[in-house]
């Protein structure tokens, strides 16, 4: 996984703002350069394909807790909806 990749997840989906919903994250994130969009865009897709990365590997990025890999990836499909398809809103993670 890429570092940036990454840190796009502990600045912006972490415990601390990954319940926040300010509708700040989609234009913050696509005020950046091109490529750095597309590295996150195709981060969201590796790991969303990626059968190996679940709950334990997200909550080691984000200290969020998710009950099971499928609850986990509708939230990440859902909030790759949100940045790069015009989803309606950002999708919270379980409480």
């Amino acid at each position: 996984m890429d570092a940036l990749f990454r840190n796009f997840f502990r600045a912006n989906l972490d415990l601390e703002r990954g319940y926040e919903d300010t509708g700040d994250l989609r234009p913050t994130l696509l005020s950046f350069n091109d490529s750095y969009v597309d590295l996150i865009r195709t981060g969201f897709e590796e790991i969303i394909a990626d059968d190996s990365f679940g709950p334990a590997e997200y909550e080691r990025l984000t200290d969020i807790e998710f009950p099971d890999q499928e609850t986990l990836k509708v939230y990440l499909r859902q909030m790759y909806d949100y940045l790069f398809n015009d989803g309606p809103e950002q999708p919270m993670p379980p409480e």
